[in-house]
């Protein structure tokens, strides 16, 4: 797979860099800011290159204009970042539509970082009209973003400009590329809430020697596939955690497994009293001889990190919908 770089990037070129912003923001404040982090090798690459830069992404599922999903926080926490280096001349842009304030912000600052791009419905249908004034005034298209990669306008703008894939996009499919050959026996641990996650079922079954299900997930289990090769875990009668039976059988089979991967909680994390299968499926997961161990999400890097155990881990995808998309197809749409 020939991807390229952003280290490519023609110097003082005005590029439009789609982020990962999707981060976990609770009464206006960001819980979790690794997603920035992994992008600031390549916005710092940027800088030293003398580009411009207009930042995009989005956060949540609006379907139009509403403050509470707003990229403002996640502006102000970006620059803070940047400025522990250096002071960035920078601006919230609202309106990215609008030529005028887009031409006047781009001829006072290097960073222009737009308004979340879901409040138009053309990025959502794939319509690259609303995004016409940043195209005009840009050279390039540099994706830092691997997690969005569900179809939508400003993911495919590499069809339109020269296009180029950030640090952290290019690090993550040389480690997803590694699934082609893992070794087996293979086993899917899958929880959280996103029972879209289920849609993977059939070929996940072809895929791998084992698929270990909680969280919310086994609620769907009726209208869901079938195989011996699925477990569906039991849940406590508060259907908050996995049951201590479930847990010693998700433990027997990891410990048994080549390869490992794991994306999402398996109770409701965020509640102290229902982190118990969790936490013990982590320990398990952590102190197995697994050569390949690979987990996705907030809730489950943040089991990991609570025991002090990420050095155990291989590797840590940005999002549990890539890792299963990647495993299952070989590919995402944002490479094609």
């Amino acid at each position: 797979m020939n991807l390229k770089s952003v280290e490519l990037v023609p110097e003082k070129s005005t590029v439009i860099l789609r982020l990962d912003l999707d981060l976990p923001i609770i009464d206006g404040k960001i819980i979790n800011n690794s997603r920035l982090l992994k992008s600031l090798p390549t916005i710092s690459l940027l800088l030293s290159k003398s580009c411009q830069l207009v930042i995009i992404g989005h956060l949540g599922r609006p379907e139009s204009r509403d403050e509470k999903c707003s990229l403002k926080p996640v502006y102000l926490e970006l620059i803070s970042l940047l400025s522990k280096g250096e002071p960035q001349n920078s601006i919230f842009l609202d309106d990215p539509t609008d030529p005028g304030p887009l031409k006047l912000a781009l001829s006072q600052n290097q960073i222009i970082f737009v308004e979340n791009l879901r409040f138009w419905p053309d990025e959502m249908i794939g319509s690259f009209i609303f995004l016409q004034p940043l195209i005009d005034q840009s050279q390039a298209f540099v994706n830092d973003a691997i997690a969005a990669y569900h179809p939508s306008a400003s993911i495919f703008l590499h069809h339109i400009l020269p296009g180029y894939y950030g640090l952290s996009f290019l690090d993550e499919i040389k480690e997803l590329s590694k699934l082609a050959t893992c070794p087996h026996p293979l086993t899917v641990v899958l929880g959280g809430a996103k029972m879209d996650k289920l849609d993977y079922l059939p070929a996940l079954t072809n895929l791998s020697d084992h698929i270990l299900i909680g969280g919310k997930l086994p609620t769907k289990k009726s209208s869901s596939p079938s195989s011996e090769k699925i477990y569906w875990a039991s849940l406590t009668p508060d259907s908050f955690d996995i049951n201590a039976a479930s847990i010693a059988h998700f433990k027997q089979i990891i410990d048994t497994s080549a390869t490992i991967i794991w994306s999402g909680a398996l109770g409701f994390y965020e509640n102290p009293a229902f982190r118990t299968g969790t936490i013990e499926v982590a320990k398990a997961i952590t102190s197995s001889p697994a050569t390949l161990k690979i987990i996705a999400g907030g809730d489950t890097s943040a089991s990991i990190k609570d025991l002090g155990m990420l050095d155990k881990i291989s590797f840590i995808c940005s999002g549990g919908g890539v890792l299963l998309e990647y495993l299952t197809k070989g590919t995402l749409p944002t490479l094609e």
